[in-house]
């Protein structure tokens, strides 16, 4: 067996199970989860329309580069959604579909982690994370060295509190914009001084946006790495490289396609990874992406609909939190004062409420553990559905 393999920890729903497994729930109140963040809006028609469409395809092998429709397509989302010029973004050279940016994001890793590197090299993580980042670390061979993102910074990274020792030792870092579980959007200025370091210390950026299209509606678009590197002069996208998908912002979780596009180097070796790997993206699925990248009417609806549910919770719960409305993204990050675990553990005993501990979504430091008391809720339900657990929620602290 491989011995990384034991180095991995319990995904934080597993400990979260584990948490509550002794527990009963309410009988007297319907179960809410706000723990899992799957969307749970209706996803587009024409995508939906698309794929059934296109079933007959299954008859064929996909080609792992993705077909070359959907790459234009997504081509052309990315120059029009981040304002890069024509001809910026090219689809041979610059994108690859994926089969859902889970996927991608830990495959990434295998491709660019160099074990002869005689650097001790590190790959730098945000704390708290996506728990994908530390295990495809982890399975490479690397040490994860774990930036905190807290309250004190915004819930922005400090890139300048890393020290260059550690930069030094970087082979590459991810970065989470907009952030889970903060949903803070890192700015065009820091992500630039982002890239003069990967330049300055040879490491690659991996870009997490997978949140970008979920912000609300009076304000800016999220930044993002490949139009913070265009305004850069940093045109061929060397060393950086993003992953978003179709899961958050076309409510299409199951349909696992997701996009990789950046560095033309690196999404060649990414190509010829994935040739070995086996995960080529089938003909139907490429079909229902393309109408989905194609539509953006279903994202402004979906906008729409978080945003009426952060507006109601917010103002269930500001009375009793302390509460920051997220840049984007669709959860809320709130700062409890007392043990996640036992708030977490108690709220669904008592008000059928699911919540995720911050703790279980960060790992300890000598800065200490930036997820400890707090908790992370997923505004994924109905919107009455959602009122309904912020009642139960603030009913529980007001007692």
């Amino acid at each position: 067996m491989n011995p990384n393999l034991e180095k991995l920890q319990a995904y934080p729903f597993e400990r979260f199970r584990a948490l509550i497994r002794q527990e009963s729930q309410n009988p007297e109140l319907t179960p809410v989860s706000m723990s899992i963040g799957e969307p749970g809006h209706e996803p587009p028609a024409t995508a939906m329309q698309a794929m059934t469409e296109s079933l007959p395809t299954v008859a064929k092998y996909p080609p792992t580069r993705g077909s070359d429709v959907l790459r234009e397509c997504i081509a052309q989302w990315l120059a029009k959604r981040f304002g890069l010029s024509p001809g910026t973004i090219d689809s041979n050279r610059h994108v690859l579909p994926v089969n859902g940016t889970r996927e991608a994001l830990f495959a990434i890793a295998q491709c660019l982690f160099n074990q002869n590197d005689t650097k001790k090299p590190l790959v730098l993580i945000p704390n708290p994370f996506y728990q994908i980042y530390e295990g495809a670390a982890l399975l490479a061979g690397a040490t994860p060295y774990f930036y905190n993102t807290d309250a004190a910074n915004q819930y922005q990274p400090d890139f300048d509190s890393i020290p260059d020792s550690v930069w030094a030792q970087c082979q590459f870092i991810y970065i989470c914009t907009p952030g889970n579980p903060a949903g803070a959007v890192i700015s065009a200025r820091h992500l630039q001084q982002l890239i003069t370091l990967a330049h300055q210390h040879d490491f690659t950026i991996i870009s997490d946006e997978c949140y970008s299209e979920i912000y609300p509606a009076n304000a800016n678009p999220p930044s993002g790495l490949l139009q913070a590197s265009a305004d850069a002069g940093n045109i061929d996208f060397d060393r950086c490289v993003v992953f978003n998908s179709l899961s958050k912002r076309s409510n299409l979780p199951g349909l696992r396609s997701g996009l990789v596009a950046g560095d033309a180097g690196i999404i060649e070796m990414f190509l010829q990874f994935r040739t070995y790997h086996g995960c080529a993206m089938p003909g139907y699925v490429s079909a229902a992406s393309i109408a989905a990248w194609s539509d953006e009417r279903h994202v402004i609806d979906n906008r729409s609909l978080y945003q009426a549910k952060f507006d109601q919770v917010i103002t269930v719960l500001e009375t009793c939190f302390s509460l920051k409305r997220p840049d984007a993204g669709f959860f809320l990050w709130i700062d409890l004062g007392q043990s996640d675990t036992q708030f977490a553990r108690n709220l669904y005993r008592e008000k059928s409420v699911s919540v995720l501990p911050g703790s279980y979504l960060s790992r300890s430091t000598e800065l200490g553990n930036p997820g400890e008391n707090h908790v992370r809720l997923a505004l994924v339900a109905p919107l009455d559905t959602c009122i309904e657990a912020a009642q139960r929620i603030h009913d529980f602290v007001t007692v």
